[in-house]
């Protein structure tokens, strides 16, 4: 049987080559005086540059070189040039074999270096195999056991080796795993584990697949269903902590494996394994399930009010002519009391004249009528309220709410209908909380027979949706909804990072120091701004107190000459198929190699099988209709293969390969050195069974629809793409393809348009090293903010909408710190944090915080 690979060509290679990075290059080559003064005693040039380039190869990457092989022509010239020889002196060198080897033993003595040993290979396994418990990522584990040989001063041997001593360790992280997970189960446990795998009652569902469906619509009835799931979770009464057992990483991998597997698979295992992947999955689709169950409570909160908004509108709209003939009758019965008071006649008279004291009355009925307090839709999400009576009730009871300081009245209103559920109470108890109750509520909740219950439920319902996206209550269990401080990086690594100076940031870690830096930044660049705005000199602008900011519109950057050479020139390209485009474009990049199986990370033999499913996800036609399409395509076979082989990380990595290619390739330098980049999100409409799942945005009209936003480098590839919620700010997203893309890009400046921006994201952008440059609209509208004890800036005084509190900034900033080195290092990712502190609450400090970080960096913008 072949040997499992675990590393591709390319990263094999990598294994052992020299630093690509300039900096890096020079700190392992540079000669120091010592190392010159050995280097000397040898005879001969040749001897001189034989001697330094075998002393380089042993320190960085740490190999011997071959007696055939050739040193890296750069490296070669680099130390040639330091010793003041000439590089052609190698050609000469290792003619005498012997002297080759006496200068590595010597070398060897010199500098404690050791050969790699066969007697320590189980050695290797075992310490590889620990990092081998939290990832089986090849590379990964490859670079690290190349660091520890390094270290160690022991030379490496070749990639093929490394490669085996890593599956080795994988294959026993494996047993190590699966030992982890099934050491405490009960027979009990085992039984209901194994129930997994049985059909359940009156379905020809096993249990699952059961467990594994997800909801199609936001609605009571999928809602109940996705509550009995979970609560079957729960009744397995798993050992207590065991999903921290290994780590988060290995626990989905082996559930997203498990479950892809049909029943029949997963009964062939062998009961370790088996019974660890049914753990997995169990753990996994809890925490799947509890995320899912929020999110349709959210959606149908957010129904809720969206019916009771068009039903308010609506009911104005039908109410239309009513309120236009009253308008009528009231302005017909003003002029003739204005002609009576004018002309001091009796006014009762004119009344009588105008309109008759029945059709007043009457009049003044229909009013009343048409008249809405406050003019707001709230009142009318009473008509809803049987949905959420529907699940609320066992929603509360099976999810496990925590708060954080400020939310306890809600927790605790939270806690009484919980009970009041229980008892199947038909009213609220005496003096329940109602310190949460937002001032909008007031007049439905508080009425002169008391609180009314059903508003009170329906605020209660509606603020927990608002709380759970803050983070000001959470769940336990859940990956999307937990505590805000889990996401971050641990207090004792974060002041460890700080204490070795090792922050991941763009910024001085001193607060006064970066406050001092960017204010007197900030107070030059507004000096001058003011300076030419009192004198009229603003390069394409004007401001004054009248009418503000006044800005020339740009003349557009391409002629429009350029539009008939683009027409010609699209006119003499071929029109061939996208099929042959794609399989051309593989074999000139490989992106298809990087579709590996989820199980165990070979490519697949079909590359136009694969090809297949990748373009049906592409143009959006849906695996049975490609089927369909295809002659000697099946829908099962494209259905297995999208299943084992497609994935977001395979997408994210072969558009990786992608770009890479592109921004190697010496063309793509007309257009840009990859160093800047844009994105923007694109809508698409959900339709057939999708349709349920989308979202629905006023912006984009009524339609439920999804957004792919997209990030792009100034050489036009998109180097990152992610599908989000048309409810969701697109600003949102912006770090995340800054951050995660897998390609080699160096982004260091990013556009945006009006909707990628907030003052979050500008502070982030800042603390986390690159340039924000986005489109604001209404520029004019939008305020600057100047140093505390400035003086006022005349001439920009109609922009100037305050402060910046440096106070809340000081007092905030070692969290600010944490946030963006949580950030940095992937403890959590960019648009969840983000998402979360814009759904926080006024008062929250850390929020506040990089607020006004954030808006120093948008008035220096």
């Amino acid at each position: 049987m072949a040997r499992r690979s675990i590393l591709t060509a390319q990263e094999r290679q990598s294994l052992v080559a020299l630093p690509d990075n300039q900096t890096d290059f020079i700190r392992h080559y540079s000669l120091s005086e010592t190392d010159l003064s050995l280097i000397k005693q040898k005879r001969g040039d040749t001897n001189l540059l034989g001697f330094a380039i075998q002393l380089c190869y042993m320190r960085y990457p740490g190999i011997i070189l071959g007696v055939k092989e050739i040193p890296d022509p750069y490296l070669l010239k680099f130390i040639a040039k330091q010793l003041k020889v000439s590089p052609q002196s190698w050609e000469d060198y290792g003619f005498r074999e012997k002297t080759r080897r006496e200068h590595l033993l010597e070398l060897q003595q010199l500098f404690g270096y050791q050969t790699f040993s066969r007697n320590n290979y189980a050695g290797y396994v075992e310490y590889i195999s620990q990092l081998a418990v939290e990832t089986d990522r090849g590379i990964v584990l490859a670079q690290q056991l190349i660091s520890h040989l390094r270290n160690t001063h022991i030379l490496l041997p070749t990639p093929l080796v490394i490669e085996k001593i890593c599956a080795e360790a994988i294959t026993r992280a494996k047993k190590i795993i699966y030992e982890r997970l099934t050491a405490d189960l009960t027979q009990t446990h085992l039984a209901k584990l194994d129930e997994l795998l049985c059909l359940k009652d009156g379905t020809k569902l096993t249990h699952l697949a059961w467990l594994s469906q997800s909801p199609l619509k936001p609605n009571s009835r999928h809602m109940n269903a996705h509550i009995d799931r979970l609560q079957y979770c729960l009744s397995f009464d798993l050992p207590y902590g065991i999903e921290r057992r290994i780590h988060q990483n290995r626990l989905l991998k082996i559930a997203r494996e498990g479950g892809q597997m049909q029943a029949t698979d997963l009964a062939k295992f062998e009961p370790n394994r088996r019974y660890a992947t049914l753990v997995a999955i169990v753990v996994e689709s809890k925490a799947t399930i509890i995320d899912e169950i929020i999110e349709l409570h959210n959606r149908i909160i957010g129904r809720i009010f969206n019916q009771a908004r068009n039903k308010h509108r609506q009911a104005f709209h039908d109410s239309g002519k009513s309120i236009n003939e009253m308008l009528y009758l009231f302005r017909n019965m003003g002029r003739a009391l204005l002609e009576a008071k004018d002309n001091q006649l009796d006014l009762s008279e004119a009344i009588e004249q105008a309109i008759s004291w029945e059709t007043l009355a009457q009049s003044v009925t229909e009013v009343e009528n048409l008249v809405q307090p406050d003019f707001d839709f709230l009142p009318r999400i009473n008509d809803s309220y049987r949905t959420v009576r529907l699940y609320a009730p066992a929603m509360l009871e099976i999810l496990p709410f925590y708060t954080t300081s400020g939310t306890d009245s809600l927790l605790q209103a939270i806690n009484v209908l919980r009970e009041m559920y229980q008892n199947n109470a038909r009213k609220l108890p005496d003096n329940p909380p109602t310190q949460f109750i937002k001032p909008r509520w007031h007049k439905l909740i508080y009425t002169d027979d008391g609180i009314d219950m059903k508003y009170y439920e329906l605020c209660v319902l509606s603020e927990l949706k608002n709380a759970l996206r803050s983070g000001d209550i959470w769940v336990q269990g859940s990956r999307q909804f937990k505590a805000f401080d889990e996401y971050l990086l641990p207090k004792d690594s974060f002041q460890s990072l700080i204490q070795t100076q090792a922050l991941p940031i763009a910024v001085d870690a001193d607060c006064q120091t970066y406050l001092q830096s960017r204010l007197n930044l900030l107070g030059t660049e507004l000096k001058q701004t003011n300076k030419l705005a009192k004198a009229d000199k603003l390069p394409e602008a004007t401001i004054t107190a009248t009418t503000g900011l006044k800005i020339t519109p740009l003349d557009a950057v391409m002629p429009e000459s350029a539009q008939a050479l683009i027409t010609q020139v699209a006119s003499m390209l071929p029109h061939i198929k996208i099929t042959e485009l794609l399989l051309e474009v593989d074999d000139w990049t490989g992106f298809s190699d990087e579709f590996t199986h989820l199980k165990t990370d070979e490519t697949t033999k079909d590359k136009h099988l694969l090809l297949t499913t990748i373009l049906s996800d592409g143009i959006n036609l849906g695996l049975r209709k490609m089927a369909e399409s295809c002659p000697g395509t099946t829908y099962s076979k494209l259905t297995r293969l999208q299943a084992w082989h497609i994935r977001d990380e395979t997408y994210a990595s072969a558009l990786g390969v992608l770009t890479n290619t592109q921004f190697t390739n010496d063309f793509a330098r007309h257009w840009g050195d990859g160093t800047t980049s844009s994105s923007d999100g694109q809508r698409f409409k959900a339709g057939g069974r999708a349709e349920s799942t989308g979202h629905i945005n006023p912006k984009y009209g009524s339609e439920p629809g999804r957004l792919i936003y997209t990030h792009v480098s100034d050489q036009y590839s998109p180097f990152h793409s992610k599908l989000i919620n048309v409810g969701i700010r697109e600003s949102t997203y912006v770090l995340d393809g800054l951050l995660y893309h897998e390609s080699d890009l160096k982004v260091e400046e990013h556009y945006t348009d009006t909707a990628g921006f907030t003052d979050h994201v500008f502070a982030l952008m800042h603390l986390l090293g690159f340039k924000f440059a986005p489109r604001i609209k209404d520029l004019g509208k939008t305020k600057l903010f100047i140093p505390k004890g400035h003086n006022p800036y005349q001439a920009l005084k109609p922009l100037i909408g305050g402060t910046i509190n440096t106070k809340v900034i000081e007092d905030n900033w070692s969290d600010v710190l944490r946030l963006a080195t949580s950030i940095k290092q992937g403890t959590a990712t960019a648009s969840l944090l983000i998402k979360k502190l814009g759904s926080y609450p006024r008062q929250n400090s850390l929020a506040l915080a990089l607020r006004e970080v954030g808006r120093i960096e948008r008035t220096l913008f």
